[in-house]
């Protein structure tokens, strides 16, 4: 997928857990694995927001284009 979703770096980035990033973003545990492992098929822009928020950063430093 050319989409890399790297929430888990900026997560160690503030020493954040999942559990905690989940719950400030109103997630399930589950839905933020399946956002970090790349599975996803979509993101609504609310929940970017959130995770922008909470994570006081850029859409662009939770998701990069990769070339295949």
């Amino acid at each position: 997928m050319p989409i890399v979703v790297r929430i888990d770096v900026e997560l160690a980035k503030r020493k954040m857990s999942v559990g905690e990033f989940a719950e400030k973003v109103g997630l399930t545990p589950a839905n933020v694995a399946v956002l970090k492992n790349g599975r996803a098929k979509a993101v609504r822009f609310s929940t970017l927001e959130a995770m922008c928020r909470v994570l006081g950063c850029q859409p662009g430093d939770l998701l990069e284009w990769v070339d295949d």
